[in-house]
């Protein structure tokens, strides 16, 4: 009966909002505000959580949480998105997103105070000195703070100049001022007036009026030389080109480009955050830039999550840009502010500029997230196995298989295993062909998956999500064949080789069809890493094989030595070669005098063979 007369007393505040812009906000049982939301039309807003059934998740635990419902009427959109952010930093409700920034970037200050100091700093002082910034880029903060260090000679102590205690005498210039950091307004040899036009000149710097100073002072400049004010002229030329120099390398755009926003919006892989990147232009130079990220909480569009952005770094970095720069239109509308979306020029330039910022920091989130929890690297690569192959679950036991054989000699296979997009060394194998005659690679990839699925059958051993071969069409149609057999339904993917013998594609499906995949990205390489794998424990099973044929061979030549003495021969001597070249004595220690002595006599007769065989030069050939 409760839940009822809940159900009644939000249906009754439902029906009766107005069909108005404003903010609404949902609390739960004990009065805490577990969310707050925008709308143009509050009644269509709120009525859309209420009028139909949500899928499984987060929206729909929110409208069963939800036991009142407050509003907030306003005039426009544009004022409840402001006041729908300044609710939610306010009362952090568990349901929104929020603005994940954990870190406090500094500022530049423009001291409240008699010839005022210009520093850099974290704490915001509401004492009426000016702020600039936050500067998310710590390089740019220092370049302009150097600039303004070689343009204007600006005090650093936190001496109280005011006028009654520099004519009294208080203050003796310092060090500063004989290195020509500081004019000393301390004992009156710069003056208040002159001192505040500096700091109103680097006000326009900060603010990235920077053409604006340069034009001023190339003026100057010329007035001085047409004074015939020559060594006034030159200093003035000195700082004129400082500042020439900073505006041409922070310039990226055409400086008619003026009081510009751009922001960019990137979701992670899994979709359950979003970064957002804004950059604010001054005459063709970027004068802010931050990137940020947004947890999301209830599957929150782009859109939304872009006006939200928007909102919140306009309100921050106090922008009244007139026109904002996006990839799509957000979700919201500001007055007198034009949205647009570049296709080229200057504009597209922009753009481009921030999203590969965005990109960059999702990049860096990425890393910085994978040192800390490698398993999660692991598991969102499979996750993009299983997208890319279009598998029911992520492949979390993958095996490989390769054939190895030298001419159709010694022919080997062998089968790496990766659990988790890691090698399992424990569980890798190595096969000898025994069925086959002769160099027939599918024929010997049947054999090996027959012989080791049908052995994981009858054990009841773990069987693979994925199998890979080490080749193209033909390899994967062998697996198929022998897995049907068996009656078993594994995904059977290949990679596929170019002419260079070097990883060039993935291969799906059947009839096999090639599956896209960047090169670059961190999957492909996790495929190639296995296919590497696969081809190294081949190879070097087939040469162990190969080598021991070779080694056997020699020695079993040899009348008088038997196994035993081959085996402790070979252990002690590692080669052929070596056991060749040892002193008779050090053999005798190991096989007995006698079987020395045969051993010896036996090498001496090939040397003695090899050195009486016919050598012919090949003038000889030719003549013949």
């Amino acid at each position: 009966m409760e839940g009822l007369k809940a159900n009644e007393y939000l249906k009754g505040i439902v029906q009766n909002l107005p069909e108005k812009p404003g903010i609404y906000q949902y609390l739960d049982t004990e009065g805490t505000i577990i969310y707050v939301g925008k709308a143009k039309n509050l009644k269509r807003r709120v009525s859309s959580y209420f009028n139909r059934e949500h899928e499984p998740g987060k929206t729909r635990l929110l409208v069963s949480k939800i036991a009142d419902i407050r509003y907030i009427v306003v005039n426009t959109e544009e004022d409840a998105l402001l006041l729908e952010n300044n609710l939610i930093k306010k009362y952090k409700p568990r349901y929104n997103v929020l603005l994940k920034d954990d870190k406090t970037y500094p500022s530049i200050c423009v001291s409240n105070e008699p010839f005022p100091r210009v520093f850099k700093t974290r704490n915001i002082v509401r004492n009426g000195s000016i702020y600039y910034g936050p500067y998310s880029h710590i390089p740019s903060m220092y370049a302009v703070l150097d600039l303004i260090k070689h343009l204007y000679p600006l005090r650093t102590c936190h001496l109280k100049l005011t006028q009654e205690n520099i004519r009294a005498g208080k203050f003796n210039v310092c060090l500063e001022y004989h290195i020509k950091n500081c004019a000393g307004p301390c004992t009156g040899k710069q003056t208040e007036e002159e001192y505040n036009k500096n700091i109103g000149q680097i006000k326009e710097i900060l603010k990235g009026n920077i053409k604006d100073i340069a034009r001023e002072m190339y003026k100057q400049m010329m007035e001085l030389a047409g004074e015939m004010r020559f060594e006034e002229a030159q200093e003035l030329k000195q700082r004129y080109q400082l500042i020439e120099n900073y505006r041409s390398s922070s310039e990226v755009v055409n400086n008619i480009l003026h009081n510009i926003d751009v922001f960019s919006i990137e979701e992670d892989q899994d979709g359950k955050a979003a970064y957002i990147n804004y950059l604010h232009i001054t005459n063709g130079a970027i004068n802010q830039a931050f990137t940020f990220e947004y947890k999301k909480k209830l599957n929150e569009t782009k859109e939304e999550l872009l006006a939200l952005g928007i909102v919140e770094m306009r309100e921050r970095y106090k922008s009244r840009s007139k026109e904002i720069i996006v990839p799509f239109y957000p979700d919201t509308e500001l007055k007198d502010v034009t949205f647009t979306i570049p296709s080229r020029g200057d504009k597209k330039k922009l753009l481009d500029l921030s999203v590969l910022n965005v990109k960059q920091y999702k990049a860096d989130r990425l890393k910085q997230s994978d040192k800390l929890n490698p398993d999660q690297r692991s598991m969102r690569l499979l996750k993009e196995i299983q997208e890319h192959l279009h598998l029911d679950r992520p492949p979390m036991r993958i095996e490989c298989f390769d054939n190895s054989n030298i001419q159709g000699s010694d022919p080997v296979a062998a089968c790496v295993v990766f659990v988790k997009g890691k090698p399992s060394k424990k569980d890798y194998r190595h096969y000898n062909i025994k069925t086959v005659e002769g160099p027939d690679d599918y024929a010997s990839m049947k054999e090996v998956v027959r012989r080791r699925y049908r052995r994981a059958l009858e054990e009841g051993a773990d069987l693979p999500d994925l199998i890979v071969t080490d080749g193209g069409k033909g390899q994967m149609g062998a697996v198929k064949e022998v897995t049907d057999e068996l009656g078993l339904n594994i995904p059977i993917a290949g990679l596929a080789k170019d002419n260079r013998h070097r990883t060039s594609e993935l291969l799906f499906g059947f009839p096999p069809q090639t599956v896209g995949m960047k090169q670059t990205s961190p999957l492909f390489h996790l495929l190639t890493h296995i296919q590497d794998e696969v081809h190294r424990f081949a190879i070097s099973f087939h040469r162990d094989k190969r080598s021991k044929r070779q080694v056997a061979s020699a020695l079993d030549s040899i009348k008088g030595i038997g196994e035993k003495s081959k085996t402790a021969l070979l252990r002690e001597f590692k080669s052929v070669k070596r056991i060749r070249e040892a002193p008779e004595e050090k053999l005798a220690a190991v096989i007995g005098e006698a079987k020395a002595k045969v051993l010896k006599e036996h090498f001496a007769r090939e040397s003695a063979d090899e050195t009486s065989l016919p050598h012919t030069t090949g003038a000889e050939t030719n003549e013949r």
